[in-house]
């Protein structure tokens, strides 16, 4: 029996057995094997992951059915977000601004200065009249004095202190005084009487006199410290300063604004309302308003309706308190939907307005089908019917159920709704 030769083979000295001539050939098939196997399995993962996108929703998606809601057509009002308590500091006297104590978004408290104006020519003013003062009660002193000595010991020019005979002050009084008078019984130069009276009541003119002058000078300084209060503006309340209308240094008349100051603790919407749709308002009732600043929905409170209305526009301005701790600030852009009763009532559709995604300004939801699978459905939304829910105008229909919120494994272009 013969035994196969071991040899590789051999031709003219060479080797051309497979194995010499790919000496890594066995290697090279236990690649390409294994790459097989791993191309396999990695289909099938993938087989698996694209399955998944039309898998059932996970247990824990919330999935809601689309109620129907009786709601009134409503128009949808531009609107500005105000302050609630909102004042323009302006200037109360002439002078150069000596300063101002922040700039804008500053906070300050009640009592707080924040704009003052040089008072330097006031202080002045104000020493002046306080020597009037002064002056005015040593004036008083003296009156008084004068005044009571007048009282206790007058001075009688009769002809009782005239010395000597009284001879002299009588023939003196008989060129000066009418002839009845000299000559009737017990008036021998004037009645003393009367002489002492007008004395007293000169002295007392004197007193008063300084009193007048007093009270002048006191009036004077209370002008003086009423115009030293105009030089500072204090702060009316708690708040921030939104704008700044001077600097430091500029000079300033009357009537001129000087800084915007308001209370952001609590903001409104004012609105023009057509007059139309004020017999769907009124105050108290709760109004759905969706603010710019990342279209935030929220319901506002009918605070304040003016009296009167424009009588050009023919538009009433209206006031909705908002929520404490909205965000957004005065000046920003808001929309109100007021209710038009006019219209009528209509069912529509409603869905949470989690439920909605975005895609620019293309709003869509995920509709749970019959077979618990996803899928993506564009639609057209109306207005809020409450602070959460919005109507349907279009694409979904009354007992489809959808998801609640935006299932895992969402497209990652699909977002919030736009700003």
């Amino acid at each position: 029996m013969a035994i196969p030769s071991q040899q590789p083979d051999m031709q003219g000295g060479k080797c051309t057995s497979p194995r010499c001539v790919h000496p890594q050939a066995p290697r090279r098939s236990l690649a390409v094997l294994l790459s097989s196997t791993l191309l396999t399995l990695g289909l099938g993962t993938l087989t698996q992951v694209t399955s998944a996108q039309d898998a059932p929703a996970a247990a824990d998606a919330r999935i809601v059915t689309v109620e129907a809601s009786s709601s009134s057509n409503a128009v949808t009002l531009g609107g500005t977000v105000v302050a609630y308590k909102q004042v323009t500091m302006t200037a109360q006297i002439p002078g150069r601004v000596d300063l101002i104590a922040g700039t804008e978004g500053d906070k300050f408290k009640k009592g707080d200065i924040l704009v003052a104006i040089d008072d330097a020519q006031l202080l002045a003013k104000r020493r002046e009249v306080q020597s009037q003062i002064a002056v005015a009660q040593s004036q008083i002193a003296n009156a008084r004095v004068q005044y009571d000595r007048e009282v206790w010991s007058p001075q009688d020019r009769s002809i009782s202190r005239s010395g000597g005979m009284g001879m002299p002050s009588m023939f003196d009084q008989m060129f000066t005084q009418p002839f009845s008078q000299s000559f009737m019984p017990g008036n021998y130069g004037g009645n003393r009487w009367v002489d002492e009276r007008a004395n007293l009541y000169a002295r007392g003119t004197q007193l008063s006199q300084a009193q007048a002058q007093l009270a002048a000078a006191q009036s004077q300084l209370e002008q003086i410290d009423a115009k030293l209060r105009d030089t500072r503006s204090f702060a009316p309340f708690d708040g921030v300063i939104i704008k700044k209308l001077v600097e430091k240094g500029d000079t300033v008349q009357p009537g001129q604004p000087l800084v915007e100051y308001a209370d952001l603790t609590y903001l409104q919407v004012q609105v023009d309302v057509p007059v139309r749709l004020m017999g769907s308002l009124s105050k108290g009732m709760l109004i759905p308003v969706r603010i710019d600043v990342g279209s935030v929905n929220v319901e506002a409170r009918v605070a304040q309706i003016f009296p009167t209305a424009d009588p050009v526009r023919h538009t009433v301005t209206v006031k909705f308190d908002l929520p404490v701790g909205v965000p957004g600030g005065p000046g920003m852009y808001a929309e109100v939907m007021v209710p038009d009763d006019s219209a009528g009532q209509q069912e529509v559709p409603v869905i949470p307005d989690s439920a909605v995604l975005w895609r620019g300004s293309l709003p869509a939801v995920y509709v749970a089908t019959a077979d618990n699978r996803k899928e993506l459905r564009l639609i057209r939304l109306g207005n809020y019917i409450r602070g959460d829910k919005v109507a349907v105008l279009s694409g979904l229909k009354v007992g489809e159920r959808i998801y609640a919120t935006p299932p895992v494994g969402s497209p990652a272009d699909w977002g919030k709704r736009p700003q």
